[in-house]
C-alpha cells in the first residue's frame, strides 16, 4: 500500500507532523501534493529511472517529493542540509538529477550551485524567491490532479556521510512494478518485527536525508501511520515530543541515548512516556553501560536494535531480553549469513576479530559511478559477499559483536586497538560531552592513542581533568588501550545523524604530530 490508499480511506488522518510546530499534512493533501508533483516531474521530461534530487532542512515537504518519485519510478536523493555549495553540486552532478527540489531557507547553496549543475532541467524552491528556481507552490497548483496512468515504483539513492572520504551514492535496482502493487522491500522484514500498523505514530528525531529516518517513514505510510518529524534532536525536546504525540515508535542513535541520559534527573522524569512501545536504535555500536541505563529507564520490552547500513548488504537484529543474555551483540542475522574474514579474505575461526562480510543471493546495490569502490565491497573469492569495512566477532551462538570501522584500527607497537572500546568507556563520564578515539603516527610504536575530548558545559579543560579521565580509564580497559594523551577542543565534527567524523579528526592531529 501507499498513501494514494489512504486518502481514499483515512483522508484527514495526518501523515507527517512537525514536531516543533504541530503543522501537518493529511494523507489526502500529501496523494494529491505527491501526484502533482510526479505530473510536473513528467512534463519536464524526466522518466523511469531519472533522479530528483532534495536540498531540504526537515519539512513537511520531504515526503512529498519522497511519494513523488516513488510513484514515478524516480530515484530520489536527498542532499545532506548542511554541505557546502561545491558538496552539494558534486552529489547533484553525481546522481545525475534532472530535477532538484530545494527550500528557501537553504537560498544561499541553492543560489551558488546553479551555474555548476547544468544538467538539471526543472528546478523548484519551497517557499518561493529563489533566483533560477520556480516557485514550487505555484507550479503545483497548476499541475493535474489526477494521477499518471503508469506509476512504476521508484526507490532512493542515497550517498554516504563521508565519514571516510567524498560521499558515494548507493544504487540498487528499481523494483518491478507499480507503487500499488509493489510493498516497500523493506517493510517485510521491519513491519512484522516491530509491529507497525495504521495505528503507529513514530517519531523521527533524526535528519530524514539520513537513510534509515527517510525509509522508515516511508514504510510508515504504506501501513497508514503518522509520522512525526522533529526539525533537529535536542534531548529535552524529544521527550516532550513522545508525550506531545503520543508517540508508540521511534528510532534513535546512541550519541540521542547519551544526550537524553545526561539531562538532570527532574528533566528526565518531567515526561510521560508510557505510549512509546518500541524505541529502536541503530547507526552505530550502542556502549554496553549506555544501553543497562536506557533498559532500566525505557524498559527491556521497549528498546530494540538493528545492525545496517544504506548500502544494506546484509541486517541483524537483538531484543534486549536477548541483548541481556549477549551484552555489546547487535544480534543475530536476518538478511545474510555472516562471515568473518582475515585481510586476505579468509574466515577465522568463531569468536576471532575480522572483517564483517554477508553473503547475499546476488550482490545488492552498486555505488554509483564508482565500480571500483563497488568492487573494494565485494569478496574477492565469493561476488555475492559484501560488507562495508566493519571489523568484529560471532560468537558460538551466532551473536555479531562490532568493535570499530576497519579504516579506524589502531596498530600500537603490532597490536591492534579498536578505538570504539575505548570511546564506550568514557562516554558517560560526566565530565565528557563528546569524545573521539585515534590513533597518530610515533617513532617507536607505530602509532599511539590519543583521546579528543570535548568537556561538558562549566567543566574546564587542562591536565587536572585529564588525569582524572585517564585515572578513570585504567581500570575499565587494559593499560596497552588507555590513551596516551588527551586533547580537549571546543566541538567535535559529527554528521547530524550522530556519527563522528574520525578521518578529519585524524588529519588535523597527524598533520599536527608532522609539524
Amino acid at each position: 500500500m501507499y498513501p494514494g490508499t489512504f486518502a481514499a480511506t483515512t483522508p484527514d488522518k495526518p501523515a507527517v507532523v512537525m514536531a516543533d510546530s504541530g503543522a501537518t499534512l493529511t494523507y489526502a493533501e500529501l496523494d494529491d501534493r505527491s501526484i502533482r508533483l510526479s505530473r510536473v516531474l513528467h512534463a519536464a521530461g524526466l522518466r523511469p529511472g531519472d533522479d530528483v534530487a532534495l536540498l531540504s532542512e526537515n519539512s513537511l515537504q520531504y515526503y512529498v517529493v519522497f511519494w513523488a518519485a516513488m510513484r514515478s519510478g524516480l530515484y530520489i536523493t536527498a542532499i545532506n542540509q548542511h554541505l557546502t555549495a561545491p558538496e552539494v553540486a558534486y552529489i547533484v552532478g553525481d546522481c545525475g538529477a534532472r530535477a532538484l527540489v530545494v527550500t528557501s531557507a537553504l537560498r544561499d547553496v541553492a543560489v551558488d550551485i546553479v551555474a555548476d549543475t547544468p544538467d538539471v532541467a526543472l528546478r523548484l524552491a519551497v517557499g518561493g524567491g529563489v533566483p533560477g528556481y520556480d516557485d514550487y507552490d505555484d507550479t503545483l497548483a497548476a499541475a493535474p490532479a489526477e494521477p499518471l496512468a503508469e506509476q512504476p515504483r521508484g526507490r532512493d539513492l542515497l550517498y554516504s556521510s563521508g565519514t571516510t572520504g567524498r560521499p558515494k551514492g548507493v544504487k540498487a535496482p528499481l523494483p518491478e512494478g507499480s507503487v500499488a502493487e509493489v510493498a516497500d522491500p523493506l517493510l517485510g522484514l521491519f513491519g512484522p518485527l516491530y509491529g507497525f500498523d495504521g495505528d503507529t505514530v513514530y517519531l523521527s528525531p533524526a535528519p530524514l536525508y539520513h537513510a534509515a529516518p527517510l525509509r522508515f517513514g516511508g514504510m510508515i505510510h504504506s501501513v497508514g501511520g503518522t509520522v512525526v518529524v522533529m526539525p533537529r534532536f535536542e534531548p529535552a525536546a524529544a521527550l516532550a515530543a513522545i508525550e506531545r504525540f503520543g508517540a508508540t515508535h521511534s528510532q534513535w542513535v546512541p550519541t540521542m541515548f547519551v544526550r537524553m541520559l545526561k539531562l538532570p534527573a527532574e528533566v528526565r522524569e518531567r515526561h510521560d512516556l508510557s505510549s512509546l512501545r518500541v524505541a529502536i536504535h541503530a547507526g552505530a555500536p550502542c556502549p554496553v553501560e549506555v544501553k543497562q541505563k536506557m533498559i532500566e529507564w525505557w524498559g527491556q520490552d521497549t528498546l530494540h536494535e538493528y545492525y545496517a547500513a544504506t548500502e544494506a548488504v546484509g541486517l541483524t537484529v537483538i531484543d534486549s531480553a536477548t541483548w541481556l543474555e549477549h551484552p555489546g551483540s547487535v544480534g543475530r542475522s536476518i538478511l545474510g549469513v555472516i562471515h568473518i574474514c582475515d585481510d586476505d579474505g579468509l574466515e577465522v575461526p568463531t569468536g576471532s576479530v575480522g572483517v564483517v562480510w554477508f553473503e547475499r543471493e546476488e550482490f545488492p546495490f552498486a555505488y554509483h559511478n564508482d565500480p571500483e569502490k563497488t568492487a573494494g565491497a565485494q569478496h574477492p573469492d565469493h561476488p555475492t559477499w559484501g560488507t562495508t569495512g566493519d571489523v568484529g566477532y560471532v560468537d558460538e551462538d551466532g551473536f555479531l559483536f562490532l568493535t570499530d570501522r576497519k579504516a579506524f584500527m589502531i596498530i600500537s607497537g603490532g597490536v591492534n586497538i579498536y578505538p570504539q572500546e575505548v570511546e564506550n568507556a568514557l562516554t558517560l563520564h560526566p565530565a565528557v560531552f563528546d569524545l573521539a578515539v585515534i590513533g597518530v603516527p610515533d617513532e617507536e610504536m607505530g602509532e599511539v592513542v590519543k583521546a579528543v575530548v570535548q568537556p561538558a558545559e562549566g567543566v574546564e579543560p587542562g591536565p587536572e581533568l585529564e588525569a582524572e579521565l585517564l585515572a578513570f580509564l585504567s581500570g575499565r580497559i587494559a593499560r596497552f588501550k588507555v590513551p596516551r594523551s588527551i586533547d580537549f577542543v571546543a566541538e567535535l565534527p559529527r554528521t547530524a545523524t550522530g556519527k563522528l567524523q574520525k578521518h578529519k579528526i585524524r588529519e588535523s592531529h597527524v598533520a599536527e604530530v608532522a609539524r
